[in-house]
């Protein structure tokens, strides 16, 4: 059950109408990371969470809260509002730039809204649910949560420094208390869900010996150039891979079906046939393999297809040749030639 308070939670009063301001105002309202984000974020959050307690009411409480300061910012763009487009506007059109943007007021600030604040972003993009995140793992959801606030308060810091109103800087100084003061309790809540033994470092704390355990343990440098992230916190205990190589083939689509006229080579064509020497990785029923074309015996095999079409990428880079990587069934999925390199 919500009650609704007819007092603000901070006090909205701007010394004078400025439709400009109001109009970048909304993003604080509508935008990804504005109030109404985090307060159907939490809001869902709460709802979905299984645990009855101090989690659910930190979640519900900052929730409420958050409807609060939906209020305070609509209240703020309409009063901003109050006067436009007729009196404000004029003057604010006096800047050619302001002139531009028809004052600074976002139409539907005054055809949809009638002067008041919209459910939308400072481009008027209405505000969309896909915004939240509310998945059911509290240490996933708080992680977001602290990323939030982190966007909003940034983006409360920066109109901060875009408006010289001093009643609009004082909710806007109220504001950003309140953000530091989330982040905080978000960063908080993680370490007592780890204290309490309901969730561990990563998210979520399961299927750690099915992953694969060759990548759990490696940094990949992916940057051009020497410098890199080695021996910093974050590869401590890490193998830190300077040179890394792609384990999979080509990222080549499979055939489209013929019915969707899409272009597309020959498979099966004489061009794509593998000659001696080329490489083939295949499924023998069993395992999958790695032969030589023209030899007797296969070069080597491994459990899963990526193993094996490791080494036979790797077998057909050294010996100069085509690698051709067969489906479980036995056509040619992929080839991928690589030339002799000169001595």
């Amino acid at each position: 059950m919500f009650r609704h308070t007819k007092l603000l939670q901070f006090e909205a009063k701007p010394e004078k109408p400025d439709p400009v301001y109001a109009h970048k105002l909304q993003e604080l309202i509508g935008g990804a990371f504005g109030e109404m984000t985090v307060t159907m974020q939490y809001l869902f959050q709460g709802w979905n969470c299984r645990i009855e307690g101090k989690y659910k009411d930190l979640i519900m409480d900052t929730a409420t809260e958050e409807i609060g300061h939906v209020e305070m910012l609509a209240t703020m763009v309409a009063r901003l509002l109050e006067g436009a487009p007729a009196t404000a506007t004029a003057e604010a059109v006096k800047d050619p730039v302001m002139a531009a943007v028809l004052g600074g007021m976002d139409p539907q600030q005054a055809i949809v809204g009638g002067g008041g604040a919209l459910p939308a972003d400072s481009n008027g993009t209405p505000w969309n649910g896909k915004y939240i995140v509310a998945s059911g793992n509290l240490l996933a959801d708080f992680r977001a949560n602290a990323a939030a606030e982190a966007q909003g308060r940034l983006q409360t810091a920066r109109l901060y420094n875009m408006t010289d109103d001093p009643g609009v800087k004082a909710m806007l100084k109220f504001n950003l208390a309140r953000d530091t003061v989330h982040q905080r309790q978000w960063l908080a809540a993680i370490e007592e869900l780890e204290a309490d033994g309901l969730e561990g470092p990563i998210a979520p704390s399961a299927l750690f010996d099915e992953e694969d355990q060759t990548h759990n343990r490696t940094i990949w440098h992916l940057s051009d150039g020497p410098d890199g992230a080695e021996g910093t916190a974050w590869t401590t205990g890490l193998e830190y891979l300077t040179d890394p190589e792609p384990l999979g083939g080509p990222a080549t689509a499979p055939e489209p079906d013929p019915a969707l006229y899409g272009t597309a080579a020959d498979r099966e064509a004489p061009g794509l046939e593998p000659a001696d020497g080329d490489v083939e990785t295949f499924y023998d029923g069993a395992v999958w393999k790695n032969k030589v074309v023209g030899n007797a015996r296969a070069s080597g095999s491994a459990e899963t297809k990526s193993a094996a079409v490791a080494a036979g990428r790797k077998l057909a880079i050294k010996r100069g040749t085509a690698h051709y990587i067969h489906t479980k069934d036995g056509r040619v999925g992929e080839r991928r030639s690589y030339p002799r390199a000169r001595s």
